[in-house]
């Protein structure tokens, strides 16, 4: 298991912060900061086989069609985080991803848009300064909210952002970390 966790620590690790198009991706990315809520993102990092596992291999389309009885059976795994808002706030998600994608041609679009399609980046003097919440990020889930998301604060919101390189944020103190 040592293993296995190593190399989803270092996938989450390279695909941290690069910007990405990839409607998958992004989704697996936001399931790992809707899990995250309350944790500490090691621990919803390093239960993405989990998620693989109990929610169709991160494939957009099956999460959203999942039933009541597939709930039932990943609230049962004992690997799984087992809080039913988040897993329900998966499935959910996985919908409103799919609404998107019909409004706007896909996921990714509909969230570049709010970065004029290219990163953002944020530019610090020291470590304390850099925000979990900004102005933009209760924009974005206001937004996600009204197109169906779920569990996405202006927190998780952010962290998404900055995982999906959409927010770049840079400390020019880095010792000072």
């Amino acid at each position: 298991m040592k293993e296995k966790q190593s190399s989803t620590f270092d996938w989450y690790h390279q695909q941290w912060g690069k910007p990405t198009h990839d409607d998958r991706l992004l989704f697996i990315l936001l399931t790992v900061g809707t899990f995250q809520v309350g944790l500490s993102w090691k621990v919803a990092a390093g239960k993405l086989p989990v998620f693989f596992r109990n929610f169709h291999n991160m494939e957009i389309a099956q999460v959203a069609a999942m039933l009541p009885d597939e709930v039932e059976a990943i609230l049962k795994d004992p690997e799984m985080i087992r809080n039913p808002r988040k897993v329900q706030a998966t499935i959910q998600n996985a919908r409103a991803i799919l609404a998107v994608q019909e409004e706007y041609g896909s996921f990714a679009e509909y969230m570049w848009n709010f970065v004029g399609g290219v990163p953002r980046l944020n530019v610090y003097e020291e470590a304390y300064e850099v925000p979990n919440v900004t102005p933009l990020s209760k924009t974005v889930a206001k937004d996600m909210k009204r197109h169906g998301f779920t569990f996405v604060g202006p927190v998780v919101t952010y962290m998404f952002m900055k995982a999906s390189g959409m927010i770049q944020d840079e400390v020019l103190n880095p010792e000072l970390r």
